[in-house]
């Protein structure tokens, strides 16, 4: 199966990298490394993941995030990647 990122879910990650390297050395580095690790899950994963405001969502392992996708035509294209600590009104509003 072939994974796409979208343009917005990268600027999620940037985001998060960027939060979490100003936190400690080599942190914004981990965060990327388990996300992608998470995303690359989804090769066996997919679709088994509850929907939530019309997305699947996979929680990240180590990290308080939510890898928002969708399989189309054997492609499965994420969405977002958005801190689980936010608003859920907000995350709804991302994801509309």
């Amino acid at each position: 199966m072939r994974i796409e990122i979208l343009d917005e879910a990268e600027q999620d990650l940037l985001d998060g990298f960027a939060f979490y390297k100003r936190q400690a050395d080599g942190l914004g580095d981990y965060f990327l490394d388990s996300i992608f690790s998470d995303i690359e899950s989804l090769r066996l994963y997919a679709g088994i993941h509850s929907e939530y405001f019309g997305y699947r969502r996979l929680l990240a392992k180590r990290f308080p995030f939510a890898i928002y996708y969708l399989i189309q035509n054997a492609v499965l294209r994420v969405y977002a990647v958005l801190d689980c600590r936010r608003n859920p009104a907000w995350i709804r509003e991302r994801l509309s």
